[in-house]
């Protein structure tokens, strides 16, 4: 459990400052599920140059509550909670030194979001909170204010979750969480578990992730992990001592995390990935009278397909559809074997190019057609789908027929930049099995929104 929180204070003196608005999310890495915002009389006057930065005057706090009056609310809204501010360090020593006024040790671990952000959004122009978070997409209103800045780290911060592939920071949260009785365990995770599309990780007692998987019903599939009667299974309840989960918004994004995070991570209860996903591809060549022909065959790692399929029946249902789709010939295809006029022909679906009768050029314009659509070979694209929020929506980038990894962003946000799209994708592996994934779920989803661009802009 995360509390993010922003401060905002009078100035002065290093460690003579006192609090005049605070704001706390209690984050759960998925969602805000508690808050307190307040502005305090700090009791000391607020140096002049604060004034005209955040709007806050002494006037305005002569009411407030005093902070001895907030602090037990402070207490038990950051108990249990990792500490995460955009400069840490600064709002950490804020509190500390409020609290040791009341006589208090407040000791809390804390992450920077500054720190995170250089670490895994590298290179960007500035760490400022202000431009950081413009130049990601991510909306930002009453800057300089505690509750405005605290509502854009919330939403930084869901960003560097998503970013953080080592998974270093939700191990550490993990750590954090208090332990249970075995009697009592499965039960206490799966009441807070959502019923939600996204990834999930069981953990052991030192936070290290043991299982990895992907589900577009999180409790419900947990729920069966948990029910499960076989003997790993049962060996896998007595272990795990936590679980946590991101939403990805989507299937999409959900196969694809699991994929690379299997890979990454090597969980002990995840079956090695030794064999790829997909058993066999579409392939194309041109035969000796200049026709495009198609072929199904086992995948094979040396040679580019059209696209990759999990199973021989799976191809040929799908060439079966393509082929009269597209008014190809069975027989070019690789639909029928034999010589002359395929059936197709005899029913009219085929325009004869089986017996000459049809051009190569009108004949390869069709089948260049399927070939565009179905592989993104050399093609620039964005894949818009579902967000994890109603007010978002997610994107997935390819360049120069390459997937370089997915993001989120708000919708009131325009993506009309390429480097803004870079900015807000976290970088994944282009390997095989990403592309079998992302050819699949593209096959089988059409109405998902695709914007081409150049590589130029």
């Amino acid at each position: 459990m995360y509390a993010i929180l922003d401060i905002e204070t009078t100035g002065g003196k290093y460690n003579e400052e006192g609090i005049t608005e605070i704001a706390i999310y209690k984050f759960d890495g998925e969602k805000v599920v508690d808050q307190f915002i307040s502005l305090i009389n700090p009791e000391r006057p607020i140096q002049p140059f604060v004034i005209g930065l955040t709007g806050i005057n002494n006037e305005m706090l002569r009411n407030a509550p005093k902070f001895y009056e907030v602090a037990k609310r402070i207490v038990e809204i950051t108990t249990d909670c990792i500490i995460v501010a955009h400069n840490a360090k600064f709002d950490y020593r804020i509190l500390r030194t409020e609290f040791k006024r009341l006589g208090f040790e407040f000791q809390r671990k804390s992450l920077c979001t500054v720190e995170l952000s250089k670490k895994l959004i590298p290179d960007m122009p500035s760490y400022s909170l202000g431009k950081l978070v413009r130049a990601l997409g991510i909306p930002l209103s009453d800057r300089h204010r505690a509750n405005g800045d605290a509502q854009a780290t919330v939403k930084l911060f869901k960003m560097l979750l998503a970013k953080d592939t080592k998974k270093d920071i939700l191990k550490d949260n993990v750590r954090q969480e208090p332990k249970r009785q075995l009697d009592s365990k499965l039960v206490y995770i799966l009441d807070d578990l959502p019923a939600i599309t996204g990834i999930y990780y069981l953990h052991d007692e030192d936070g290290e992730i043991i299982y990895i998987g992907k589900s577009k019903n999180i409790k419900k599939r947990i729920n069966q992990h948990f029910t499960n009667d076989h003997a790993r299974a049962r060996e896998m309840q007595k272990e795990v001592a936590s679980v946590s989960y991101e939403s990805t918004g989507n299937e999409l994004i959900a196969l694809l995390r699991e994929n690379q995070e299997i890979k990454n991570n090597k969980p002990k209860y995840n079956r090695a990935l030794k064999k790829h996903i997909f058993t066999h591809g579409l392939y194309h060549y041109t035969d000796k009278d200049g026709y495009i022909n198609l072929k199904i065959s086992k995948a094979r790692a040396t040679k580019n397909c059209i696209t990759t399929f999990s199973s021989l029946r799976s191809a040929k249902n799908s060439l079966a559809r393509w082929i009269e789709e597209y008014e190809l010939c069975a027989r070019i295809s690789g639909e029928h074997i034999g010589s002359g006029s395929c059936f197709n022909y005899t029913i009219k679906s085929c325009h004869g190019a089986c017996i000459g009768q049809e051009s190569t050029e009108d004949y390869n314009a069709r089948v260049m057609q399927l070939i565009e659509k179905y592989s993104y070979i050399n093609q620039n694209m964005l894949v818009i789908d579902r967000g994890r929020d109603v007010d978002e929506k997610s994107a997935l980038l390819i360049e120069a027929g390459k997937f370089k990894g997915v993001g989120y962003y708000n919708l009131n946000h325009q993506i009309n930049k390429l480097d803004i799209i870079r900015s807000i994708i976290t970088p994944m592996t282009n390997d095989r099995d990403a592309q079998h994934i992302i050819q699949s779920y593209l096959r089988k989803n059409k109405k998902l929104k695709i914007i081409q661009f150049s590589s130029n802009e």
